[in-house]
């Protein structure tokens, strides 16, 4: 009994520490990269715009709906032009996916770091380098950026981790504390500790970024992060892990 006791004991250790390898592993250091650019990318419509959400999908859709409610149907009509914009992006990124970037794992980055930039562009042209505020057309353009930038990750055909989904992120994280608590270990809910800590460091970093800088310039720093990730997804990403569909 005591010789199987301790064989048990020794393979439960062993799977722990592979759980452990798969958090740390590098298709999770990427995902946390990417959350932290999603962070980055909604402080930068939240703080530098009327209050728009380009990562809460969930309060748009009741924005949608709401706003007639309260006399207020710009309100409505604005979250559903987001809330198109965002599915835009998904569909767009999806139909890249699956026609343009089978060897090219980096495809979805790139998609929204052009997407930023163009922001930047129309940003400058309506309103300036140097106003604090960016207008509704180009947070039309962040809100494509974040739903192609969620395709990052996909496995069988469906994503496999939402970078903005902080909602579903923490309802796991929830779950697995919960098992956890009846017997299991950390393993439980690390990652998405850590998938939900990523994009609270990005949107803390964002808010410290709108303190010095203006709406434009906020999206210029967006689209250079955007673009060096991008070289670090082509170059230090894993494409199997990435390409498994």
């Amino acid at each position: 009994m005591g010789i199987d006791t301790a064989a048990d004991t020794g393979l439960r250790e062993a799977a722990t520490k592979a759980k452990f390898r798969v958090i740390f592993g590098r298709e999770a250091r990427l995902s946390w990269v990417l959350a932290m650019l999603g962070g980055l990318i909604g402080a930068t419509a939240f703080t530098h715009s009327a209050g728009y959400f380009v990562t809460f999908m969930t309060g748009n859709s009741d924005r949608a709906v709401l706003g007639f409610f309260r006399n207020e149907p710009q309100l409505s009509i604005g979250a559903a032009l987001i809330l198109a914009s965002f599915i835009g992006g998904v569909v767009v990124a999806s139909l890249c996916r699956r026609h343009l970037w089978l060897a090219h794992p980096h495809g979805p980055t790139v998609l929204t770091a052009l997407t930023l930039m163009v922001a930047a562009v129309v940003d400058i042209a309506i309103d300036g380098w140097s106003t604090s505020q960016v207008s509704f057309v180009p947070v039309l353009f962040l809100a494509f950026a974040i739903g192609a930038l969620n395709t990052s990750f996909v496995n069988g055909g469906e994503v496999s981790v939402p970078l903005s989904y902080v909602t579903g992120t923490l309802v796991k994280m929830g779950q697995g504390i919960e098992r956890h608590v009846s017997g299991g270990d950390a393993t439980e809910w690390l990652s998405y500790f850590l998938l939900w800590f990523s994009f609270v460091a990005g949107g803390a970093i964002g808010g410290g970024i709108s303190l010095l800088l203006s709406g434009c310039q906020m999206l210029v720093v967006a689209a250079l992060a955007c673009t060096a990730i991008s070289g670090y997804t082509h170059f230090h990403g894993d494409r199997r892990a990435l390409l498994r569909e």
